[in-house]
């Protein structure tokens, strides 16, 4: 448990932040779901938006360091991959 006046403001701050953090990742994991089940319905318009708004979320996410930026990449380059073949 936090004594001092500092380290009660830091423990509220992380708490602050964890929260914040979850929440992005969350709606991260979200996205990334959202594009697979698109993907495994087969169609090829749904998929490509749904890929179409993940993209900026895992850019987001990078940015505010909730993931590392080729985690990020790989994901995109996995999604896309996918989506590609549906269009073949």
């Amino acid at each position: 448990m936090a004594n001092t006046a500092q380290s009660k403001k830091r423990a509220k701050q992380s708490e602050k932040r964890r929260k914040h953090n979850a929440s992005q990742r969350s709606s991260m994991r979200t996205a990334i779901k959202k594009a697979i089940a698109a993907i495994e319905s087969g169609d090829y318009d749904a998929a490509s938006s749904a890929y179409q708004a993940a993209v900026p979320i895992l850019d987001r996410a990078v940015t505010h360091g909730i993931i590392h930026k080729n985690k990020a990449s790989r994901h995109k380059s996995r999604l896309n991959t996918r989506v590609k073949a549906l269009q073949a």
